[in-house]
């Protein structure tokens, strides 16, 4: 792992998707409650393809509202869902309090086949942007792909994309997870040329499975480096080794972003917790010494050099 001394202070963001049982509810607030006292810019929750998900979304989002001190950034996409009730979702959440909207376009129900719009929907993210603009002063974060789309015609027409959710009123894009830092930082710098000005949060996957990460990489159009499979090897069977493995990689991957002078990122944490509190360690995050009173008090951290 390379030496260097971070900048501070971070800012950094996690993702977390809804429980489907008892015992993975238990294990996401468990996680929640780990990550809270790192006090994040907000915590984002997922919406499952096809809007699957969307009742334990709202669960989610409504329960960390009121039951802790984190700011909740809530999913929407466009699939499955006519424009009313997509607006009437967005007006729920404006009457309850929350204030931060992932827009997406989304995928079909199932994940199979070519994306169509749903009839009388939000056809693409650019239009949900609109209106979700429209209707409130939410802040409004988009997905970004430094790699470019898998469904993009060419890598100018994905940025072209990107730009027009910007100019629809999005106010910070999130990248699709990455490990060759060098693609993310050519990608923001041909955003800007392109007057994309708003933040590029590169999005953090720590490689907790490596099988898992090489069906979510297909799916998305991510890279694994070759070296990956190596490192990985035969370690399907020893989780403990493995993690060790996942947290060094990832932990030289935010150094490195660091050291180009990212100062903010999105943890994808898959719903758990010590990979991610591990690299925000590694980053300088500390908890406030007096510690967290609950999830509803939570003391602010504190940004040191390591």
């Amino acid at each position: 792992m390379s030496s260097l001394v971070l900048p501070v202070p971070f800012q950094v963001s996690f993702e977390f998707f809804p429980p489907k049982s008892a015992e993975m509810e238990t294990t996401l607030w468990n996680s929640i409650t780990r990550l809270a006292p790192l006090a994040p810019r907000f915590v984002s929750v997922t919406y499952g393809a096809g809007g699957s998900t969307r009742e334990r979304t709202h669960h989610t989002v409504h329960r960390i509202l009121h039951e802790t001190g984190l700011v909740p950034a809530a999913h929407l996409t466009c699939v499955a869902a006519t424009r009313e009730e997509i607006d009437a979702v967005a007006d729920d959440y404006w009457s309850v309090g929350v204030r931060h909207v992932v827009a997406l376009r989304g995928d079909i129900p199932g994940g199979d086949g070519p994306y169509f719009p749903t009839p009388g929907g939000y056809a693409y993210a650019t239009e949900l942007v609109a209106g979700l603009r429209k209707r409130h002063d939410f802040e409004i974060s988009v997905a970004a792909y430094p790699e470019v789309h898998p469904e993009a015609k060419s890598p100018a027409d994905d940025l072209d994309n990107l730009k027009r959710k910007i100019d629809a009123g999005a106010t910070r894009a999130i990248t699709q997870f990455f490990f060759d830092n060098w693609t993310y930082l050519r990608f923001v710098d041909r955003a800007r040329k392109a007057g994309i000005t708003v933040p590029i949060v590169p999005g953090i996957m720590p490689v907790s499975n490596f099988t898992q990460m090489v069906k979510f990489a297909k799916s998305t159009g991510a890279t694994i480096p070759a070296g990956f499979a190596r490192m990985f090897e035969g370690l399907d069977h020893d989780p403990e080794t493995r993690r060790l493995v996942a947290a060094t990689v990832a932990a030289e991957q935010c150094q490195q972003l660091a050291q180009a002078g990212v100062t903010e990122f999105h943890f994808y944490t898959l719903n758990r917790a010590d990979l991610t509190y591990a690299l925000c360690h590694v980053l300088g995050l500390r908890p406030s010494p007096a510690g967290p009173r609950g999830t509803g008090d939570l003391g602010q951290p504190q940004a040191v050099q390591p």
